[in-house]
């Protein structure tokens, strides 16, 4: 009972009092801390992407530095003009001629070997074709027979025509006999043209030489089979008496060439000695692949010292100094469209220049057009250089030595 009494009675609870459990957040609060929460993760996720994308950014720069190619530059050095240049010469028979057979046949027998020098008209080879023959013979025959039908339908023609005026034969028959001497006049001639034709066959049979030259091949011998036409090369002849040197100028000098100049030539095989030459003619066109013009000199050789086929050193003169460049022979391109010089622009940008050389001694060479003194030229460029390519300078190399 002492509990019953202890403890106090609590009042009831009133229109104002509290609930005894907590308030529910208003919506304007919910939303205000739900959009906090949403410019939070905003802001996080654009610093994250801008880091990102910085990070891509710095990647991709330092990996174009590393990709581009490592390079050394130097400037060219003013050469002594110049007012002569020498370009190569290729040699060339003045005459050069492959050698068929235009019958089939056997070869029996061969006359002239590789190095003999041989004469027009002279006989190189004679090949067996008794099928040709045996044709050449009934073509005789038939020739024989169309001779014997013309002439008898001729006389028999000739007689009607004198017998129709006294009506003893009609006009009939003797326009039929007239046209029959026609028709068989005809048919022989056609029979000596066939006659004419195998005659030309059979003196195929025997080859000669088509000019004065040397034999410079003999691909057949006794007894092999041979076949009209140009399937198989019998002989090659070659007229060395004159040689023709080709060159191909460079288009800066294409207006100084004049047919009948006087050109000296030099060769490899002959050291010290000066050969001269008469340039006779040119194309008269530039080489769009090569920008230069092709000349032809002839030279004399009946001594035959020199010899088709070989590589000869071509001194050209020109009529005013030229002023050239000379840079380290490694310093140059090779590509489709012609000799080029790598040098470096805006600082770290490849440029290809298209240059045109003089005379090069191994070491340096003369770049008589192309390049400006104050180029940066790349040394020893990379093959897979290109036009615009970034490239990273590391030093500057060094320059070639003063032209004398």
């Amino acid at each position: 009972m002492s509990d019953v009494h202890n403890q106090h009675p609590q009042p009831a609870p009133g229109p104002n009092s509290p609930e005894p459990s907590a308030r529910t957040l208003s919506p304007r609060l919910a939303l205000g801390g739900l959009g906090i929460v949403l410019a939070v993760l905003v802001v996080l996720a654009v610093v994250g992407i801008t880091e990102r994308l910085h990070q891509r950014t710095v990647l991709a720069e330092h990996t174009r530095e590393q990709a581009a190619p490592s390079i050394s530059v130097a400037m060219p050095k003013a050469g002594a003009p110049v007012n002569s240049f020498v370009l190569p010469g290729n040699v060339t028979a003045y005459t050069d001629s492959p050698i068929y057979a235009r019958t089939s046949g056997y070869l029996t027998r061969w006359t002239f070997d590789i190095g003999a020098k041989v004469k027009k008209g002279a006989l190189l080879a004679e090949i067996s074709a008794p099928e040709v023959d045996q044709q050449l013979a009934q073509a005789q025959a038939d020739l024989a027979t169309a001779e014997a039908n013309a002439t008898q339908a001729r006389m028999q023609a000739e007689r009607y025509t004198g017998l129709v005026h006294s009506n003893a034969v009609s006009h009939q028959d003797t326009d039929t006999y007239i046209n029959q001497a026609t028709a068989t006049a005809a048919a022989v001639r056609s029979q000596q043209a066939n006659v004419a034709r195998l005659k030309q066959v059979q003196s195929y049979e025997k080859i000669y030489a088509p000019f004065d030259g040397v034999v410079t091949a003999r691909t057949v011998d006794t007894g092999q089979l041979i076949d009209s036409g140009a399937a198989k090369e019998l002989f090659h002849l070659q007229a060395i008496q004159t040689l023709r040197v080709y060159a191909s100028l460079p288009q800066t000098y294409a207006p100084t060439v004049k047919p009948g100049s006087t050109v000296d030539l030099t060769f490899a095989e002959h050291p010290g000695r000066i050969f001269q030459g008469k340039l006779v003619r040119s194309a008269d066109a530039i080489d769009p692949a090569s920008r230069t013009l092709l000349v032809e000199i002839d030279v004399d050789n009946k001594g035959g010292e020199l010899l088709p086929g070989s590589l000869a050193e071509v001194h050209f003169k020109t009529p005013n100094a030229t002023p050239v460049m000379v840079i380290p022979s490694a310093a140059l391109i090779f590509r489709k469209q012609g000799m080029m010089v790598g040098t470096v622009v805006n600082g770290n940008q490849a440029h290809l220049a298209p240059v045109v050389i003089g005379e090069d001694d191994g070491a340096t060479v003369q770049i008589v057009s192309g390049l400006a003194i104050t180029d940066q030229v790349i040394q020893d460029p990379p093959d897979s250089l290109i036009e615009g390519e970034t490239v990273f300078v590391a030093q500057a190399g060094k320059q070639p030595a003063q032209e004398k």
